[in-house]
């Protein structure tokens, strides 16, 4: 098994950061795609951990940055973006995003609502399109639509080192006892999230290794199981989680019952801290009733 959650480089060209999102450690990824001295950052976390990346970066010798690509929309990947500009003001950094991503940026209270956390309009984001080709000194990334957890939702495929930066578009899975799906709201879309599995199960020979923003890098054996896994886990996840709802619609009762079945030697979440759970069963209770199939 191969999995890879230290901090620094992972291949001739990537490194992977710590976002330390709540405090906590091995949460969320942040990534740096460095190659011939320009760095571009894939997502940049949330405000309150922006100061410290850019320590990181600097220790890693990887300041300034040049680029920065948004992965999607959501709280936890975009809000540093004000405060990483006014840290490297001396360095005009271009941001990107899908083009189905710029509205929800430019006009982001829809989301603030939902998830209770305050992001400023991002404005002056280069969209970007399925099949864009971002060139880092000659080493190209392409660009893949990976829409369902969002609809705007993209992956960055490197082909030099047979590696995928997703996002939160496949799967949280944040060590080897701990995962999660990715129906949350306020836009997951099923059948688009089915079409993206069904994308990178038929890039599986190209690829050997998914960089995922919850977290870490996955190669080999490990990488492998992802991709047969994922949709297989996702039916299940949710088939679980609605009969549990209908038997009992206590957040403690469903987060023990997904504890019991799906995670019981995580270390992140035990039964004895059952609460930090209860707050992610929401989140999959808020998007099964935007799917329609329970009340």
């Amino acid at each position: 098994m191969v999995f890879l959650n230290a901090e620094g480089r992972f291949n001739e060209n990537s490194y992977l950061i710590d976002d330390m999102i709540f405090r906590l450690s091995g949460q969320l990824s942040i990534y740096v795609v460095e190659n011939k001295g320009t760095r571009m950052m894939i997502d940049v976390g949330v405000e309150l951990s922006v100061r410290k990346i850019v320590k990181k970066l600097k220790d890693f010798g990887l300041y300034p940055i040049h680029k920065v690509i948004l992965t999607h929309s959501h709280f936890d990947h975009v809000q540093g973006v004000e405060k990483l500009k006014n840290l490297m003001k001396e360095t005009d950094i271009e941001f990107l995003a899908s083009e189905k991503a710029t509205d929800n940026l430019r006009f982001p209270e829809k989301m603030n609502k939902y998830f209770g956390y305050i992001v400023d309009p991002i404005e002056n984001v280069t969209p970007l399109k399925d099949g864009d080709i971002i060139n880092i000194n000659g080493l190209e990334l392409e660009i893949l639509n990976f829409s369902g957890h969002t609809q705007d939702s993209i992956a960055i495929f490197d082909k030099k080192n047979k590696n995928i930066f997703a996002g939160d578009a496949v799967i949280d899975k944040v060590d080897h006892h701990t995962i999660m799906p990715e129906f949350v709201p306020p836009d997951f879309n099923e059948s688009e999230y089915i079409k993206t599995l069904k994308k990178l199960r038929g890039m599986r020979n190209e690829l050997n290794s998914i960089s995922l923003g919850h977290f870490g890098v996955w190669k080999d054996e490990d990488f492998t199981s992802i991709v047969e896994t994922t949709e297989e886990f996702h039916f299940n996840a949710k088939e679980s989680i609605i009969k549990w709802y209908n038997e009992n619609p206590s957040l403690e009762y469903i987060a023990l019952k997904y504890h019991e079945k799906f995670i019981p030697e995580s270390k992140i979440h035990t039964k004895e801290n059952i609460h930090g759970l209860e707050f992610e069963i929401q989140w999959f209770i808020d998007g099964l009733k935007t799917m329609g199939v329970i009340k």
